[in-house]
C-alpha cells in the first residue's frame, strides 16, 4: 500500500487543476462516462437488487473512474493519481479483518458478502451528534454499553465546555476533545466494558491539532479504538486530513474513512452517487490508509438517507464493494424521523436490512439528521443491532419486499418529519432507563417486523 509520505508527495507533484475545473471538467464528465461503461438504472420497484452481474460491473466501473479522476488535495490544487497496478495492488494488499478493542470487549471485525449468514458488526452510539452538557454525554454512553450485541461505540459531539460554546481551531476545541475521551472511556468502565472500542474515538476533534492533542494515552484512547479520517465530497482531502492519517498511522491506529457522498450534487442520482460511493473506498484505502470504510451518502435537499432512491443506492454500492473487495466497509443510517417517533424506528429497520442483506454492516443510529442538540436515544440503536442480526442470511429477494412495504410508511414525512424528544425529556438520565412510550414503540414495531418475516434472533 501506498504511505501518507507517498500521496503527500503526489498531492505536491501531481497535475494542476482549480477546485472548480475539477468538479465540472473531471469529476462530472468522467462520472457520465463511467455510467455508460456499466449501463445501471434504478428500478423503484426493486430497492434491493439482485443482478450479480451489475454489482460487478459498477464495482468495475467505479475502479476506472477512480484511476481517470483520482483524489483533488485542495492545498496544493493539484490531483493525486495512481495507476491500475497501484490500485488494484492496494485493494489487494488492504486489511481483510482487524481487531477492535482489548481484553474480553475485543472483537474481529470481517467482511461480509450479500445474503450472508456471517453476523454483522454492530458499530453502536450516537454517530457524533452534539450534546448539550457532560451529564448527557455520560448517561447515554452508559447506556450504549449495556447494549450487548455492540461490538463498537460511537461518541457523543460534545458542544460546551467550562461553559463556552466549542469552536474548532481554538484551545475550547482541544479541551472538549480531551474530555470526549476521557468521559467515554470512563462511562464504559462503569458499565463493566472498559475495552469496548471507540470507533470514533473523538466525535468533538474536527481539527488535526485538537485530534493528536487528545490522543496521549492518559487520556484513555488506544490504537486498537478507531479514528476517522474524512474525505470531503466529492473525492477531495486537505493537508489537515492527511496530517491525521500521518499520526495515526505511526501509531499503528486504526483509521476509518468517513465518506458522505451528496445524491444531486456533481455525484448526481442514484446511479451516480452509488458509483461515487464505491470509488470513495478505493480513494480511502490508497491515501487515507484505511482499515475500515464508513460511508453516509445523503439525499442533498433532505440530508437522511432512507428515502426510496437512497436505500437502493446504498444496496447497488454495498454489493459492489462487498462482492468485488475484502474491504472492511459499513453505512451509517441518517433518519429524518427524530427519537420516540414510529417514523425513526421504520427508517431505521429499512436502512440496516438494505445494508446488511448487501453484505456489509452498520453504525447506528444517527436521529433526525444528526443535527440537532441532545435529539439522541438509546432505544434505537439496540434495536438497529437487533434488526441486523435478525437480517442476516436473509435472501434480497425477501428483504426487498420488507423494505418496500416499510418505506411506505414514512416516505411522505421526509419532508417534513417528527422531530420526537430530547434524550432529558425522554430518559432518566440517572438510571438511561426510556420513557414507557418510547419502549411500547419499540415493542410493537418489533412485533410488525417479526409479522413481515424478520426473526429476531435476540
Amino acid at each position: 500500500m501506498r504511505n501518507v509520505l507517498d500521496v503527500t508527495k503526489r498531492a505536491i507533484k501531481g497535475p494542476i487543476c482549480s477546485e472548480r475545473d475539477f468538479d465540472r471538467k473531471v469529476f462530472a464528465p468522467r462520472l457520465s462516462e463511467a455510467l455508460k461503461q456499466c449501463d445501471i438504472k434504478y428500478d423503484p420497484a426493486v430497492l434491493i437488487p439482485s443482478d450479480d452481474g451489475m454489482a460487478d460491473d459498477l464495482f468495475k466501473a467505479a475502479v476506472d473512474f477512480y484511476t481517470d479522476v483520482g483524489t483533488y488535495c485542495l492545498d496544493t490544487e493539484r490531483i493525486i493519481r495512481f495507476n491500475e497496478d497501484e490500485i488494484k495492488e492496494g485493494l489487494r494488499e488492504a486489511p481483510s479483518e482487524a481487531v477492535f478493542g482489548e481484553g474480553l470487549d475485543s472483537e474481529v471485525f470481517r467482511p461480509r458478502k450479500p445474503e450472508s449468514k456471517d453476523p454483522t458488526w454492530c458499530f453502536i452510539g450516537a454517530c457524533g451528534a452534539p450534546v448539550s452538557s457532560e451529564e448527557v454525554f455520560l448517561s447515554l454512553m452508559q447506556g450504549y454499553g449495556t447494549i450487548a450485541l455492540a461490538d463498537a461505540m460511537t461518541t457523543p459531539e460534545l458542544t460546551m465546555i467550562d461553559e463556552l460554546p466549542i469552536r474548532v481551531n481554538s484551545p475550547l476545541e482541544i479541551y472538549g476533545s480531551i474530555r470526549n475521551a476521557v468521559l467515554a472511556r470512563d462511562a464504559l468502565r462503569r458499565v463493566g466494558r472498559p475495552g469496548l472500542p471507540i470507533m470514533n474515538a473523538l466525535a468533538t476533534a474536527a481539527s488535526d491539532t485538537a485530534l493528536i492533542a487528545a490522543l496521549h494515552p492518559m487520556y484513555g484512547l488506544r490504537p486498537s479504538d478507531g479514528y476517522f479520517v474524512a474525505t470531503l465530497a466529492e473525492l477531495k482531502t486537505t493537508f489537515a486530513l492527511l496530517n491525521k492519517a500521518c499520526v495515526l498511522t505511526s501509531l499503528g491506529a486504526r483509521i476509518g474513512t468517513l465518506a458522505g457522498c451528496v445524491m444531486g450534487g456533481y455525484a448526481g442520482g442514484p446511479e451516480g452517487t452509488a458509483l461515487t460511493v464505491a470509488a470513495h473506498h478505493v480513494h480511502g484505502t490508497l491515501v487515507n490508509q484505511a482499515t475500515y470504510h464508513l460511508n453516509h451518502p445523503a439525499h442533498m435537499k433532505y440530508v437522511s438517507n432512507s428515502g426510496a432512491e437512497m436505500l437502493w443506492l446504498i444496496s447497488m454500492y454495498a454489493q459492489a464493494v462487498s462482492r468485488n473487495t475484502h474491504l472492511l466497509s459499513l453505512n451509517l443510517n441518517y433518519t429524518a424521523g427524530g427519537p420516540a417517533t414510529e417514523m425513526a424506528f421504520y427508517e431505521t429497520a429499512a436502512q440496516v436490512i438494505t445494508a446488511v442483506v448487501s453484505g456489509i454492516s452498520i453504525e447506528s443510529s444517527a436521529l433526525a439528521k444528526a443535527t440537532h442538540v441532545d435529539y439522541l436515544s438509546t432505544v434505537e440503536p439496540k434495536f438497529a443491532a437487533e434488526v441486523a442480526h435478525a437480517a442476516a442470511g436473509m435472501k434480497r429477494t425477501d428483504a426487498n419486499e420488507i423494505v418496500k412495504t416499510l418505506v411506505k410508511k414514512y416516505v411522505d414525512k421526509i419532508p417534513n418529519p417528527p422531530l420526537g424528544k430530547r434524550y432529558q425529556d425522554n430518559f432518566d438520565t440517572k438510571t438511561g432507563k426510556p420513557s414507557r412510550e418510547h419502549l411500547d414503540i419499540y415493542n410493537r414495531i418489533k412485533k410488525e417486523l417479526e409479522d413481515l418475516g424478520l426473526e429476531f434472533k435476540y
